[in-house]
């Protein structure tokens, strides 16, 4: 069964954000191995990049902007909408967007819900479209994952 997790960004500065999706794409391709991320733009995408390769040597997560790299594909693949991506299945997806993916045969998908209320009513509606096609979803507090990430 596929399962997905939101997390509240509620109390979240804008680099609390990026070091969250640091580590939850770092943890996503450990355990999943193949790793989509859908930015909502190039920019952001391209932001994302050099936060990954900021990060410490034991946390490399080995990544490229959609339409670099490998002809199949990096295993950690930063996508956005309009821009050329591999055709192959991903095992998890990083929904950074306010749109609902139409991404399939995932087993773990990641979204966010913003602290504005436009936003996190869209995220709201992503839940529930999930929801309905019987993915198994939970919530978790962004302050509190990245907390306890830091003890």
């Amino acid at each position: 069964m596929a399962h997905g997790i939101f997390y509240v960004l509620d109390n979240i500065s804008t680099e609390q954000h990026l070091q969250l999706l640091c580590q939850v794409i770092t943890a996503g391709w450990r355990e999943q191995r193949s790793v989509r991320v859908w930015c909502a733009d190039q920019t952001q995408a391209e932001q994302l990049d050099q936060a990954l390769w900021q990060q410490p040597v034991d946390a490399f997560v080995p990544h490229n902007l959609a339409g670099e790299g490998p002809a199949q594909g990096a295993p950690v693949e930063l996508c956005w909408p309009g821009a050329k991506i591999a055709t192959r299945r991903t095992a998890m997806v990083v929904n950074c967007t306010n749109e609902a993916t139409t991404s399939t045969g995932w087993n773990l998908y990641i979204d966010f819900v913003p602290s504005a209320e436009q936003t996190r009513q869209a995220a709201r509606e992503r839940y529930k479209q999930l929801r309905q096609h019987g993915v198994e979803l939970q919530t978790i507090q962004a302050v509190d994952y990245l907390l306890a990430q830091s003890k």
